[in-house]
């Protein structure tokens, strides 16, 4: 199998491929996919789905890595996506800690899915929310497709409760920022087009609190419709502490 496989340059495999080339029956081909997934040595993206290495493996395990398995789940459901959260704050130096599960925003799927060694956990959007992305070359020549630098931010505050990522994500802010790795001005662009009122509410705050063109507040300002609703700094606290009435936002944490 995995000869035949090789032979024709092919990583992926489906039920009824086999029978004709290796002259299986049905039954015996389902039981050659069992044993070897089991064996480690081909992978089950999904029912009737699998990915088998490009070369035989040392130690006769394999399992593939996280961009051809997520590439070829996707392009199976004829899906996008982009891989974000922990594995994104990871990527831009934020955190320094090594997810143990990759996350990814898609507009397919949802849930988590174990492909080979590679757990994912995958997040279902709306077209609208994929976006603003940065693609990134393997050496086996797959693309990956990360969130970008800054669209990694925006959601740290808008999926604070997915990612855990607040309060940590505005000392991220603030430090990329100052380092003028990110404009205040894509910021603010970015937090509008996938950010929600809340995410607003704490950018712009944020953004206030840097002392940034009053021009570019009133940009987010614009977006947000009177209210007299407030919204706690820190989720993660009290909803104690000084109110900022322009932005709605309760300042139970500064840091």
């Amino acid at each position: 199998m995995l000869a035949y496989l090789q032979m024709r340059k092919r990583q992926t495999v489906r039920t009824g491929e086999l029978t004709g080339p290796l002259q299986l029956t049905r039954d015996q081909e389902r039981e050659l996919f069992r044993r070897m997934a089991r064996g480690g040595l081909i992978a089950r993206v999904r029912p009737g789905l699998y990915l088998a290495p490009a070369q035989l493996p040392l130690g006769g395990s394999w399992s593939p890595d996280e961009t051809l398995a997520l590439n070829t789940l996707m392009e199976d459901r004829r899906g996008r996506y982009q891989i974000c959260g922990p594995n994104a704050f990871n990527r831009y130096g934020f955190d320094e800690q090594v997810p143990t599960r990759v996350y990814a925003y898609n507009n397919r799927i949802s849930g988590e899915r174990t492909i080979g060694a590679i757990a994912l956990t995958l997040i279902k959007v709306m077209d609208e929310r994929l976006g603003d992305t940065e693609e990134v070359q393997t050496p086996e020549g797959l693309t990956t497709v990360y969130s970008s630098r800054v669209r990694t931010l925006v959601d740290a505050v808008y999926d604070w409760s997915r990612f855990n990522s607040l309060p940590q994500a505005y000392a991220w802010i603030r430090s990329e920022l100052a380092a003028k790795r990110v404009d205040a001005g894509n910021l603010a662009t970015v937090t509008l087009r996938y950010g929600d009122k809340g995410t607003i509410r704490r950018v712009g705050a944020l953004l206030e609190g840097q002392r940034v063109k009053e021009e570019l507040l009133r940009k987010l300002e614009r977006a947000l419709k009177p209210s007299t609703s407030l919204i706690p700094w820190n989720p993660m606290k009290p909803k104690r502490g000084t109110i900022n009435r322009r932005w709605g936002v309760v300042l139970n944490e500064q840091g």
